[in-house]
């Protein structure tokens, strides 16, 4: 059983294992930069130690600085968080090498997922269902414009090593091939230090569907449903919720255990994601997160699980504390995720918070780090909170939502809480009638 376990991140989600730890009487450690001082992640832990300067890059993405956190403080295994250093292998890696337990799956595995077209001939040997594409990645203009013929229009150009939306573009037509195709390769080169791209069908009207699964590392796997994070901005999502509106019990009994089947074979340990495109009852894998996801709340929600514990317990070597037999569905939840960004742009608000109040009562969670009188700092992500609330169906999560929304105070800075009030008045959120590409075509005509 581990006595300390090390947090290598920042806000809400470091609160968030902070909070699982107590629970379980372990001790937590935070590491903060300078600019985190005063951070509530800082505050709650048991232990807090300086990692270094403001820059993410000399603290946070700083693996000596964070293995020598725990060698100082004596923790025994370091939780990840999602973001930072979640998904890196050469970080999992040193970790073991120094004697250390990551909270989370192997580097094998996370390698393994995390270059897209691995993963794609993974996901294919494993059963999972895939998008029509290239066989691999595609270097050059002329390679693509063949890819495409074959393929048909229109097609989406993706670095291997891509996330977050960057090294992504669409292409309609062949004329538009070439510039999509070397935009998308300079993208990727400077966002991930790799221009490798690959290309797939590009769906037209499709959902955004993922599978939490989790694994006990000894060739065991379960899934606990779907998520619908359809609602994105610039392949950021923004609204999440589950179950799927779109998706049917015996939809869900049929990729779950796919999913599930798939990760027993890997002999994958710990929580995992795997993505899908939905669209005419056809389920086409994306990729593969080998993390908590930041939308988990949903499907804690719904199942009653605390996916955290989960994580750390699989981590120690213990089963899981659930079977899938036992995993039923309770109800409906949704999370908006809410930025300290200015609208229409959509542009970062780091500031001083004046005030803030949460929201409470029957089905509501508010994860935030956020507090009166806290400065949000301008070097990390925008996310300052996200609130999630759960109803006995999707019509009460929603009224749930608009009440909740009512409550919560965030003063001294601009955030996208205005962005919320105004999709609870739209009917289709209400009848859950969208796709990938809905919020884009909302936002350019009412922001």
């Amino acid at each position: 059983m581990f006595d300390k376990i090390l947090i290598a991140n920042r806000g809400e989600i470091a609160l968030r294992v902070i909070r699982a730890c107590r629970e379980m009487g372990i001790k937590s450690v935070a590491v903060h930069s300078t600019a985190d001082s005063d951070a509530m992640h800082v505050r709650m832990a048991d232990e807090s130690i300086c990692i270094g300067p403001p820059s993410g890059a000399q603290s946070y993405l700083s693996i000596p600085a964070i293995i020598s956190a725990c060698e100082i403080t004596g923790a025994q295994a370091i939780h990840p968080g999602y973001g930072f250093l979640s998904e890196n292998a050469k970080f999992v890696q040193i970790v073991e090498d120094h004697g250390l337990k990551f909270i989370g799956p192997s580097a094998k595995h996370i390698s393994q997922m995390g270059d897209k077209i691995t993963a794609k001939d993974t996901a294919q040997a494993l059963g999972i269902p895939c998008v029509p594409g290239s066989a691999g990645g595609v270097p050059t203009v002329a390679e693509a414009k063949k890819v495409a013929a074959d393929m048909g229009y229109p097609v989406i150009i993706k670095a291997t090593a891509g996330g977050g939306g960057r090294g992504m573009k669409v292409a309609e037509t062949e004329a538009d091939l070439e510039v999509a195709f070397s935009t998308a390769r300079s993208e990727a080169k400077a966002a991930f230090g790799n221009d490798e791209v690959y290309m797939e069908k590009y769906l037209q009207k499709p959902r955004h569907i993922e599978i939490q699964v989790f694994g006990d590392g000894q060739g065991n796997g379960v899934h606990l449903g779907e998520r619908d994070c359809s609602l994105q901005r610039r392949h950021q999502k923004v609204f999440e919720e589950a179950p799927g509106p779109c998706i049917t019990p015996e939809e869900r009994a049929k990729i779950g255990k796919i999913c599930a089947d798939a990760i027993g074979e890997m002999g994958y340990a710990g929580a995992g994601t795997i993505e899908f495109l939905y669209e005419d009852g056809e389920f086409y894998f994306i990729e593969m997160n080998t993390r908590l996801q930041v939308e988990h709340p949903v499907t804690e929600s719904i199942f009653g699980v605390d996916l955290v514990r989960e994580q750390i317990r699989v981590a120690e070597g213990l089963p899981l504390s659930f079977t899938q037999d036992e995993l039923e569905i309770n109800g409906h939840s949704i999370e908006v995720r809410i930025n300290a960004e200015r609208l229409p742009n959509f542009a970062p608000c780091p500031g001083k918070v004046t005030a803030f109040h949460a929201p409470g009562g029957l089905g509501v969670r508010m994860d935030s780090a956020l507090y009166d009188g806290y400065s949000i700092p301008p070097y990390y992500d925008s996310l300052i909170g996200k609130l999630i609330v759960h109803g006995r169906d999707r019509k009460e999560a929603l009224s749930r939502l608009h009440r909740a929304l009512g409550e919560l105070i965030v003063d001294g800075i601009d955030t996208t809480l205005p962005l919320f009030d105004a999709l609870l008045q739209e009917p289709d959120i209400h009848s859950g009638n969208y796709n990938i590409h809905w919020l884009e075509r909302w936002l350019e005509k009412n922001m």
